[in-house]
């Protein structure tokens, strides 16, 4: 009885040593999601002004000189960029992106993926190390961006991609992110980055009638790779926040775990305790009696 005791005891010290943890790393989550979730929310209305305005100017540019990053070519060669964390211990945060990441390319692109044409640029470890264990042809170069996350680390890897789609090593190229709401909820993506997607041409819009001051060519091939950038640097900088928001309802739902064992192996343990007192109880009335007779 006596060894049932301090065994559950132990139980109940190690739930509490995990407890604290768990609720120590939910604040550091909760502090890092707020720069994390300013720095998207800042850079949002931007980014998507700016991309609204290079798929107007592609809808509406003839292919030309400074076009060579929207022309559009039968797909043989694929890059997928991945963006998951480093770290885990977020909930299903890195399994839902790899999970959509596989399943773009089952839907997508599996005659490429059978011909070994599916190339896995992973920003982020923990989708690097899950696409080598499994054999996908994977690229390394910018799986550490997030240990100093800055834009131009980010333009690094966008003006890669830009480089090698219009030397033809691939035909285009996807985003594979997660999306930021809020702290519990996240929304994953696969957003086309090359070529450019054009506008979708609504029934009865006007169409957009540009100015170019200088040329259309000089502003074109000055304006797209900028833009590009922008575009990865936002699906870096919202994968980034809903890491912290998955980490921290992943840690915020742990410790409400560890609560409910604690309460339940104090009841044990309670019960146990008891138990043992009542034996040592009937021992000594037993013996009493027995010195009586």
């Amino acid at each position: 009885m006596a060894g049932q005791l301090k065994e559950v005891r132990n139980r109940i010290k190690s739930v509490q040593s995990t407890q604290q943890i768990t609720k120590a790393m939910k604040m550091v989550s909760a502090a890092k999601l707020r720069r994390a979730q300013d720095a998207i929310i800042q850079m949002r209305p931007y980014a998507r002004k700016l991309q609204e305005l290079l798929s107007n100017i592609v809808s509406n540019t003839e292919s030309g000189t400074g076009m060579s990053l929207a022309m559009e070519r039968p797909v043989e060669k694929v890059l997928l960029i991945v963006i998951t964390s480093d770290r885990g211990l977020a909930g299903a945060f890195n399994a839902n992106v790899i999970k959509l990441a596989k399943a773009t390319i089952a839907e997508r692109y599996s005659a490429q993926h059978k011909k070994g044409n599916i190339t896995i640029w992973a920003i982020g470890k923990k989708g690097y190390e899950h696409f080598l264990k499994n054999n996908y042809k994977t690229d390394a170069t910018y799986k550490d961006i997030f240990l100093h996350l800055a834009y131009e680390n980010v333009q690094q890897a966008s003006q890669a991609a830009m480089k090698a789609f219009e030397e033809k090593q691939f035909d285009v190229v996807e985003i594979v992110y997660s999306q930021f709401k809020n702290a519990a909820t996240q929304k994953f993506e696969v957003e086309r980055f090359l070529p450019i997607p054009k506008a979708a041409n609504k029934a009865g819009a006007a169409k957009a009638d540009f100015i170019f001051d200088p040329s259309k060519e000089e502003l074109v091939a000055e304006l797209m790779p900028r833009i590009l950038n922008t575009q990865l640097y936002k699906a870096v900088l919202d994968s980034n926040a809903s890491e912290h928001g998955a980490r921290m309802t992943a840690m915020d739902k742990a410790s409400e775990n560890a609560n409910e064992m604690l309460r339940s192996l104090r009841i044990s343990y309670n019960r146990a305790r008891q138990a043992a007192i009542t034996t040592e109880l009937t021992e000594i009335v037993s013996g009493a009696a027995a010195l009586q007779g």
